[in-house]
């Protein structure tokens, strides 16, 4: 006759209830952290954003003619830039889609009148004169 092992039947049992509960166990953990809410960005979205409408930036500095000057200016990129010794009427145009232009432009000239003038879409945002 053959021997019934109640304990043999019971640690099978027993091992399958243990791996049972546990991964209950995890899954409400997992429930319970959020981590199954999985929020991925698709990769290559930095290319689609779309460019801001360009924007037309003329800088120009003007006087009496065969005015001489040193011209200082920022370019589209913010980075200061020197001219020496140009002749007036100078001007530096530039297309940009940064949504913000920092520009600046200062001239130093050999005549008692000089002046400065920045354009953006051709409407003068300033305009500054010396004369006499």
């Amino acid at each position: 006759m053959q021997r019934f092992s109640i304990g043999r039947r019971l640690s099978r049992r027993w091992t399958l209830l243990v791996v049972a509960v546990a991964g209950f166990a995890v899954y409400r953990l997992h429930g319970i952290f959020a981590s199954h809410d999985v929020t991925s960005t698709p990769s290559g979205t930095e290319n689609d954003i779309v460019p801001f409408d360009p924007k037309y930036v003329v800088m120009e500095v003007f006087g009496l003619p065969g005015t001489v000057a040193t011209i200082t200016y920022l370019d589209a990129t913010a980075q200061p830039q020197d001219v020496d010794a140009v002749g007036l009427t100078w001007a530096y145009d530039t297309t940009t889609t940064q949504p913000a232009v920092f520009v600046n432009v200062a001239a130093q000239g050999d005549s008692n009148s000089i002046g400065c003038r920045i354009k953006i879409d051709n409407a003068v945002k300033d305009e500054r004169s010396v004369t006499p």
